[in-house]
């Protein structure tokens, strides 16, 4: 059976060697952590809030407790057990509401109601995510991560989230041609209640299985502040989905890099110029002084047609590391698709769409050759040297 760690909120030491000695009485084995609980290395399974006195302090205790340790079970131990106290501790976060003094069996009820709830996270798959990052403004990120997307919930048919984190200018649902009555800033200012159940309520389905966190309609939001934020939904959805994808737009911010944290593949996604290419290798750069794992970068590079005005061979050497896929420059195709809001993964037999059913299909491991992504320029590298 698996150890649980508890942590005991109270100031009263009666009631802290009460509470842990009930705790550790029980058929599940059981650790008392020390110390606050801060939201860092110290993720306990159990959290016992004392709310005898001043109830406000102890719902205040449950919200933080809450947002620190989202996969906790928050149990609530007052003297009072009226329904009002007991519904205004639900709403703030807790798993569990015992009367002072509790009994013992109820107390070890919960308990292992705690430890089944962790015992289902654990079985469940870690989720896969990928981060899409565009190396300046209109590379065609948001058309890559949003095709993707299609194509990995249609595939794998496994739950699959995309999440829209541009502030203001996200346009995932436009580009899939649909509306969502909310947002990412519901699930941010809403941190407090955070569970699986609020978060799909925040969600919208595409009709190819796909679904969206829609993103800000505030140009200042998410910012900074918000970074922490983030991190703590993408570990719900984590619970949820078996593949997350993120549009993180096009700027290394707070956001953006607490999803690449996240990330188990990072796309950078550059077009074959001039100032794609330096701002590729400046992301690179501070991705490597975040760092968030260079080695999971990978470079897609879009709008890739020949006769190109830099050549792949010359793109590598500038990066330092190989081009992972080309997608051909194909304007007509996309802007049809993204006025009708119809993504190319289902808009027929176009050679964009397998393009990203090679790419989709590599993504997810199945078993198919990826299609050519075009022949590569003999041309030297001296004049992209030239340029630097």
């Amino acid at each position: 059976m698996a150890l649980l760690t508890a942590l005991i909120l109270t100031e009263d030491e009666i009631f802290r060697t009460h509470a842990a000695g009930v705790l550790r009485s029980g058929s599940t084995p059981m650790t008392i952590g020390d110390g606050a609980l801060s939201g860092g290395t110290l993720q306990p399974d159990v959290v016992v809030v004392d709310g005898r006195h001043g109830q406000p302090e102890a719902l205040a205790a449950i919200e933080r407790a809450r947002v620190a340790a989202p996969g906790a079970s928050i149990f609530m131990v007052a003297s009072d057990t009226s329904p009002d106290l007991i519904l205004q501790a639900m709403r703030a976060g807790a798993n569990e509401f015992f009367a002072w003094p509790p009994a013992d069996a109820s107390f070890h009820e919960g308990v292992a109601r705690a430890a089944a709830r962790r015992s289902s996270a654990a079985a469940r798959r870690t989720a896969t995510t990928v981060a899409f990052l565009g190396a300046k403004g209109g590379a065609g990120t948001t058309t890559i991560a949003v095709n993707s997307a299609v194509g990995i919930a249609r595939l794998s048919r496994r739950p699959t989230v995309v999440v829209d984190l541009k502030a203001g200018l996200g346009e995932v649902t436009l580009f899939l041609g649909v509306r969502s009555r909310y947002s990412l800033l519901d699930a941010l200012d809403n941190l407090h209640r955070l569970d699986t159940e609020f978060l799909k309520e925040l969600v919208v389905k595409h009709k190819s299985g796909l679904e969206i966190l829609a993103g800000s309609d505030h140009c200042d939001r998410p910012g900074g502040a918000d970074s922490g934020g983030i991190e703590q939904v993408l570990r719900l959805l984590g619970q949820q989905y078996d593949h997350i994808v993120i549009d993180a737009g096009t700027q290394l911010n707070p956001c953006s890099s607490a999803a690449l944290y996240t990330a188990d593949t990072i796309y950078l996604v550059p077009n074959p110029d001039v100032p794609s290419v330096r701002n590729a290798q400046r992301l690179l750069d501070r991705i490597d002084q975040l760092g968030a794992c260079g080695e999971r970068v990978r470079i897609l590079l879009n709008r890739a047609s020949e006769p190109y005005p830099i050549p792949p061979d010359q793109i590598e050497s500038a990066l330092g590391r190989p081009i992972d896929h080309m997608f051909k420059s194909d304007y007509r195709t996309v802007s049809a698709a993204l006025n009708s809001g119809v993504p190319l993964a289902l808009t027929g037999n176009t050679e964009l769409a397998g393009q990203f059913e090679s790419f989709t299909r590599r993504m997810l491991d199945l078993s198919v050759e990826p299609a050519a992504p075009g022949r590569r320029s003999a041309l030297g590298l001296q004049k992209l040297a030239s340029i630097w």
